[in-house]
């Protein structure tokens, strides 16, 4: 049996912007909840979470690394995540596990990029969110003009539930103490102004606080109201942590264990039940007893131990020896061996309860993002996931050594299975494997570890943009396909229409032909032979998008009609209606987010507007950096990461995302479509 019980976890994941001390707080609380004897140093390599080789060697987080301790009455499950851009995908995944993002803000940079979109990411979640300021011993900071700008930034619901004192060298409680003197002021100012923010959530409280007083609150009272302000984004509590000193970590358990959430008080997870539009929401409850519902938001693919599935289990009680479903699978697989992680560290337990985070090993049909059940009933359920950035970066890859195609493609498909934002692709026209990944470091990293785990160098090359096509006006096209032979001929006669759909609206088919003038078992095969040219393109050899083709006319013979001719005759048909509908070629414009310092602004800004970028304003940091927002074509920004870098001495940083899809240039279409030259068997 567990040694605790579901009221007594807390999970949390530490998130934040790179250089905010994730990792050295992550190792402090560990150590201060009896976890390890000794907190390791990133420096020297020795800590729980970067074990990675590549982590050591870039002294920096690039996976998301799970460990427990059980400190102050509470089982707290902590995920240490990657602040970089770069590595965001793992950071959000972890989301899913928890009821609490952690974010951490250096004291001595501020609010930083990193910040203001986990902070975003986690209230898309419905989390509870805190926020940790770190390094409240540095010299030289202003703390109370930081928790201002934390407050103009995030709210005036970002209120402290401790203060530092002694310069930084300890901190206060203000939520349950009344007296005494901080760094930021009188502890009853901050007192006072957080349980006036805590009892505004009920009105029923705020009617006995305002009558009695706040004595005759009791503490279940204050909790109960606490965690409801966390639970409708009514209160973002801040804290104050010194990693490297200790100041505030035991105080930060406390916290945890007397205000945090456990896994029956947060915000119900979003499982749905069902696929497509049909889809219905469903509550998975935390009761031990009930069947099991947990969620695979990790994968690991060790060299040793094979692969490690880790999950969370939202409701029942996963034990060892159990049988479980992956998701609608009709076969279980036997739960052989149960483990807890600490790190790299693989502990065996008998048994995961609601709200535990475990893992299990060497079930190759686990997946990603997989629910495991052991109910029939519940083959259709799913955790709604986290929208990830979209992987915009890619590199054609081919295996360095003849023979290893099969080899590189094992290697690559074991490595998409772990990160969510690392995509594999074929282009069967011109038998090319495309990488996609976040930024040209994820690739690189990514591409050196399949290199050291699984033997295979690649060679790499840019890859073709992903343009797409569509038209701009609605057309008619028509063809007759007619085939004699010395047997049974080919008949098949098409009239179509086709308009555009509004971008992103993807594609639709609709047969409005009537009398039967086309018999029903061949709009099928009309609608294989539309399709076959959605793939491939019509004028410039990439897909097409948001058309409608609709079917309204058309001749069959009763005896040379077969599918065959009504799949040529519906492809011949779309070609010539595009020809006729202001076919376009459009290109992928991303958004782009620029962190400069602001003495390289103008340079900065000036090499986008020559990649036809288009600013969109500025936002200014402390330290002065700036943020500068624009869009811009993907094209001209594949190799953005090299020209930023040398505009301003390797500070600039950036991310960026897919936005929209915006015509190209004239000129630009005019190229693409002389310089394609389709197969023999599109003519």
């Amino acid at each position: 049996m567990s040694a605790y019980s579901t009221v007594d976890i807390r999970n949390v994941a530490l998130a934040g912007h790179a250089g905010a001390g994730k990792t050295s707080l992550f190792e402090a609380l560990l150590q201060a909840g009896g976890a390890i004897q000794a907190a390791g140093t990133i420096e020297r390599g020795t800590t729980v979470s970067d074990f990675d080789d590549q982590e050591k060697e870039r002294q920096h987080s690039i996976h998301s690394s799970i460990a427990s301790a059980d400190a102050a009455g509470c089982h707290v499950n902590l995920i240490d995540t990657a602040g970089y851009a770069d590595f965001r995908g793992e950071t959000l995944s972890a989301l899913a596990a928890v009821e609490t993002c952690a974010v951490v803000v250096n004291a001595t940079n501020g609010i930083e990029h990193g910040t203001r979109r986990l902070m975003d990411y986690a209230k898309q979640r419905g989390l509870a969110r805190m926020l940790v300021i770190n390094r409240i011993d540095m010299e030289d900071i202003d703390l109370a003009a930081l928790v201002a700008a934390l407050r103009d930034e995030f709210g005036a619901e970002c209120l402290p539930v401790n203060l530092p004192a002694g310069g930084g060298t300890q901190v206060v409680d203000c939520f349950f103490a009344h007296d005494g003197m901080s760094d930021l002021g009188p502890v009853a100012d901050a007192h006072q102004r957080i349980i006036d923010q805590v009892v505004e959530i009920n009105e029923r409280l705020m009617g006995r606080y305002l009558e009695d007083g706040e004595e005759k609150l009791s503490p279940d009272d204050l909790h109960n109201a606490f965690e409801q302000c966390l639970r409708e984004g009514h209160l973002v509590p801040i804290c104050f942590t010194s990693a490297r000193s200790g100041a505030g970590v035991a105080e930060w358990l406390q916290i945890a264990r007397k205000l945090l959430p456990h896994p029956g008080e947060a915000n119900p997870p979003p499982f749905m039940k069902g696929a497509g539009a049909d889809a219905k929401p469903v509550e998975a409850r935390p009761d031990p007893g009930a069947h099991v519902i947990a969620d695979v938001f990790k994968i690991i693919n060790d060299p040793f131990v094979g692969k490690l599935a880790v999950f969370r289990v939202w409701q029942g009680t996963v034990k060892k020896d159990s049988q479980l479903f992956i998701d609608d699978g009709k076969k279980p697989f036997k739960v052989g061996h149960l483990l807890k992680l600490q790190g790299k560290e693989h502990i065996e337990i008998e048994q995961a309860i609601p709200g535990d985070i475990a893992g299990v090993a060497k079930v190759e049909e686990i997946h990603f993002d997989a629910v495991l059940h052991d109910s029939h009933d519940e083959d259709t359920i799913h955790l709604q996931p986290l929208k990830y950035p979209l992987s915009m970066f890619g590199l054609a890859v081919e295996p360095k050594h003849k023979g290893h195609d099969q080899k590189l493609a094992t290697a690559l498909n074991r490595l998409a299975e772990e990160d969510p934002c690392l995509s594999v692709e074929h282009n069967k026209e011109l038998n090319e494997t495309v990488v996609r990944g976040l930024s040209d470091l994820h690739l690189k990293l990514t591409l050196g570890r399949m290199q050291a785990r699984y033997g295979v160098e690649v060679i790499t090359h840019p890859p073709r943009i992903a343009y797409r096509e569509t038209i701009g006006a609605s057309a008619e096209g028509h063809h007759r396909h007619k085939k004699q032979t010395g047997g049974a001929g080919q008949f098949g006669e098409v009239y179509l229409r086709v308009e555009p759909l509004p971008r992103g609206a993807g594609f639709e088919f609709r047969d409005d032909s009537k009398g039967g003038v086309i018999p029903n078992q061949y709009i099928p095969a009309i609608e294989k032979g539309v399709r076959q040219v959605l793939g491939h393109g019509a004028i410039a050899g990439y897909p097409m998008q948001d058309v409608r083709v609709i079917v309204y006319d058309g001749k069959y013979h009763p005896v040379d009609s077969k599918e065959v001719a009504f799949v040529s005759a519906g492809k011949k048909a779309f070609l010539d209606a595009i020809a006729k509908a202001r076919p376009i070629v459009l290109e992928p414009i991303v958004n782009l987010d620029v962190n400069v310092p602001e003495q390289y602004m103008g340079d900065v800004t000036g090499g986008l507007a020559s990649k036809r970028a288009r600013i969109n304003g500025t936002d200014a940091l402390r330290g002065g950096v700036l943020v500068i927002k624009a869009q811009a074509p993907l094209a001209e920004v594949v190799d953005y990461q090299t020209e930023l870098r040398s505009l301003t001495g390797g500070e600039g940083r950036f991310a960026m995302e897919l936005s929209h899809y915006d015509p190209v240039p004239s000129q630009i279409q005019k190229q693409l479509t002389e310089s394609y030259k389709p197969r023999a068997d599109e003519d």
